[in-house]
């Protein structure tokens, strides 16, 4: 994929070198502004430079694991937004989520950890609390 990617980035980046040479040759004596060479070189190279860093920010970003969703839940810590009894809603890393208890009433506004999911629900409890069997 990166390599398509790649082979794209280079040949926009010379199509729109070549757009660059071609304003400069026979658009702008047009318009009557006429650019001495070293001034198209000096663009052509910032242009370049501009392309590259971008596909290399791209790139960075691309490769990146999602740091927030379901997957990264478990162990979060939150607070309960409404009474769960057993269901309700909570907010962890920022993102409102539906949980289900598993210390069955959990009062609004208590903190909250996620020990598993069920779908696109939250399994949570009590940050104080001990799982089952854990006594």
């Amino acid at each position: 994929m990166m390599t398509a990617r790649l082979i794209i980035a280079i040949v926009s980046t010379v199509l729109e070198e070549v757009a660059l040479v071609v304003i400069w040759r026979w658009g702008l004596p047009q318009l009557g502004v006429h650019l001495p060479l070293y001034g198209l070189i000096a663009a052509m190279a910032v242009w370049a430079v501009y392309a590259v860093t971008t596909f290399w920010v791209v790139t960075r970003a691309l490769r990146k694991k999602a740091v927030i969703g379901l997957p990264t839940m478990i162990g979060g810590r939150g607070k309960a937004v409404s009474p769960l009894a057993p269901e309700g809603q909570v907010i962890i890393k920022g993102e409102l989520w539906g949980a289900k208890s598993i210390d069955i009433d959990i009062d609004t506004r208590e903190e909250v950890v996620v020990v598993g999911q069920d779908g696109l629900k939250l399994i949570v409890r009590r940050v104080n609390s001990r799982l089952p069997g854990m006594e």
